[in-house]
């Protein structure tokens, strides 16, 4: 051990009731930073892998037909070039995609891209025997969706086989046979336009999404295509890919491509990622403030010392102690008390993080889950130390300096300031 440590260490130990204070202030700050930006990792973790179970990575819909704008440009010789440009801000777009087999073939084109799925989407009415309802049907082929949806992992009553086997079956979300009053295996009446069907209901899913969960009923295919009167084309190819942060780029691409408007995750629940980064941000500066706390405790506390030791700093002066080895002894508190706080601190969130992730906590209309959801990364780790370091180090600098500054002459005299 080095002599400025040793008596960084002597130093501390003088004031250790005030200093164990701020530790504790540090251990609890850098704990609790951890812990809630797990819970707030996890809940935001949850809500996007629901979304991509239900709508997809990517959505490709309407097909783009370009507005040409007219442009008179001169040239070098003093004639005008006449010429026309696309408009993309004024784009417009034609329903649905007609021929979606190669839409589909050119987004396989990525390799990104895992699997697509064609739906064919419409107004219903339903009627049971006892109430009616309003909903949206989304005709599949029932293969290709679970391939881009994790609809066959929500089934909690029926199965996919059972609806797969049933050519005028349907599935339909729990918040909607809940309000029907049906179940697995009861028939209701499905209308739209002037057309109507008579089907069972095979299966019973929940997403936790309520909006979901209480409107929408799926069919096959062919049978959407007769209740709707729709022989061709489809409303929109749900598309599920292997990486999801590259989801922008590949919608990028597959609308220059197809020239249909794809809409990447990111664009479709931008509001909702804004929304969670800014939980985060406000979590991360409410707990914060505890740090901060416990950096002007042991701003105060290291102040308290210097005045202290203000003749034992005078003595080291007179024996050879340069002003940097006085301002290091100080430093070395501050890095002391950082590191013990730093380490119990990460050590601290990682059992208040496992803890809730044990604690029950039933939720559903957003995302569904029964217990609460965390996700902890070391990022967070790194960002609870860094906040920690900058506050304590901030707190020690200033006594530091000031005890390097001493002069022994005015020490022993008594004018030191």
């Amino acid at each position: 051990m080095s002599p400025n440590l040793r008596i960084a260490v002597r130093f501390l130990f003088a004031k250790k009731r005030s200093m164990l204070m701020s530790l504790a202030g540090i251990i609890f700050g850098v704990g609790f930073f951890i812990s809630t930006q797990a819970q707030l990792s996890g809940y935001q973790e949850l809500f996007i892998n629901t979304i991509l179970g239900t709508d997809g990575a990517i959505r490709i819909e309407d097909r783009i037909q370009d507005t040409n704008v007219f442009v008179s440009a001169p040239t070098s010789e003093g004639a005008n070039t006449n010429f026309f440009v696309s408009d993309r801000e004024n784009r417009r777009f034609v329903e649905g995609i007609e021929h979606p087999e190669s839409v589909i073939e050119a987004a396989m084109q990525l390799q990104n891209v895992e699997a697509a799925s064609p739906v064919i989407k419409g107004t219903i009415q339903l009627q049971s025997p006892l109430r009616k309802d309003s909903g949206q049907v989304f005709g599949i082929n029932v293969d290709q969706h679970i391939a881009v949806s994790s609809l066959e992992d929500r089934i909690q009553i029926g199965s996919i086989a059972e609806f797969r086997a049933a050519p005028m079956g349907i599935i339909m979300g729990h918040k909607m046979a809940s309000r029907l009053d049906v179940t697995v295996g009861d028939s209701v009446i499905v209308r739209a336009i002037d057309q109507q069907r008579r089907v069972t209901i095979v299966a019973i899913y929940e997403t936790g999404v309520s909006e979901i969960d209480k409107t929408r009923v799926f069919m096959h295919m062919s049978a959407t295509r007769s209740l709707l009167k729709k022989p061709h084309g489809v409303s929109f190819i749900q598309v599920s890919v292997f990486d999801r942060d590259h989801a922008i780029v590949d919608a990028l691409a597959i609308e220059n491509m197809a020239l249909h408007f794809s809409a990447p995750w990111q664009e479709r629940e931008k509001s909702w990622m804004q929304l969670f980064t800014t939980l985060k941000l406000s979590a991360a500066i409410t707990v914060s403030t505890i740090i901060i706390v416990s950096g002007l405790g042991m701003f105060s506390t290291l102040f308290m010392i210097v005045m202290d030791k203000t003749r034992e700093i005078a003595i080291l002066r007179s024996m050879g102690y340069t002003r940097n080895d006085i301002s290091n002894i100080f430093l070395w508190q501050g890095f002391i008390v950082l590191v013990c706080g730093a380490i119990l601190g990460c050590g601290m969130g990682a059992l208040i993080t496992f803890g809730i992730s044990k604690l029950p906590m039933p939720l559903s209309g957003i995302f569904a889950t029964d217990y609460f959801v965390v996700r902890s990364t070391v990022w967070h780790y790194l960002q609870a130390v860094s906040a920690a370091v900058v506050i304590v180090m901030i707190a020690s600098l200033a006594p530091a300096r000031w005890a390097s500054r001493l002069i022994p002459g005015d020490v022993i005299r008594g004018t030191a300031t």
